[in-house]
């Protein structure tokens, strides 16, 4: 089994069904991330080739260009059917060979429910396919490794997050690595029904982002839920006053 180094580990994968999942519901805390110095990473499960818009080929390109604008190290994608996304074993062997290959510290899934079934697969089998690379007796090709913590993007959730990340410095290039995604997000004739017209886009993602960021005193913010109970070593560290 190849061992990873500390300095080849990617500290953030965000984990998503489709291109642009990963834009909509956590691309500004990506690109903080990445300013502040951290490794992330992108795997999308799909190649969207059952979109309503574009081809595969297009949103590969798009996706490519977001990235870019995110300040992503690696963007990956695997070659499970889109509108068929499977939480099977083959599946969790997929994606637990990416988690060991990147060795990330932090994965983000989606929020486990979901509108779109493959969004809400997609969450259970990345945190299913988590464990098991973390199984020594597992051969995969490379070493076991589990990330330390996994969160959930929660955006297009009915739920209290658990916590907000602040991107108001970053909103900007976040709605444009959506809007890169052109194929999606101009206006057109297919699809006219199911998306908003693109003047109207970044007044939602404007209108949510500032929603949660009200709930913690700040412009714009992404929300996240974790499982697990938070540690506080510090009272007097708490971000966000209470009254």
């Amino acid at each position: 089994m190849t061992k990873m180094s500390e300095s080849d580990a990617f500290d953030i994968l965000a984990i998503a069904a489709h291109r642009d999942d990963v834009e909509q519901t956590c691309g500004g805390t990506l690109l903080k991330m990445a300013e502040c110095g951290n490794r992330t990473a992108i795997l999308d499960l799909t190649q969207g080739e059952m979109g309503t818009r574009g081809t595969a080929e297009e949103r590969a390109r798009e996706a490519d260009e977001a990235a870019r604008i995110l300040r992503v190290k690696r963007r990956l994608v695997l070659d499970i059917p889109d509108g068929r996304v499977e939480n099977n074993y083959d599946n969790r062997l997929k994606v637990a060979h990416i988690i060991r290959e990147l060795h990330p510290r932090v994965l983000i899934l989606p929020y486990w429910q979901a509108r779109h079934p493959d969004h809400a697969t997609a969450s259970v089998l990345g945190y299913e396919a988590a464990f098991l690379a973390g199984l020594t007796k597992l051969d995969l090709g490379a070493a076991p490794h589990r990330p330390f913590k996994i969160i959930y993007a929660s955006l297009y959730a009915d739920v209290r997050p658990t916590f907000v990340v602040d991107i108001s410095e970053q909103f900007d290039a976040r709605c444009a690595a959506l809007m890169a995604y052109r194929s999606q997000y101009q206006d057109q004739e297919q699809g006219s029904t199911l998306f908003p017209r693109q003047a109207e886009i970044r007044e939602r993602i404007a209108a949510m982002s500032g929603f949660y960021g009200l709930l913690a005193g700040v412009r714009y913010a992404e929300p996240f839920v974790q499982k697990e109970v938070g540690l506080v070593d510090d009272l007097l560290a708490i971000p966000v006053q209470s009254i």
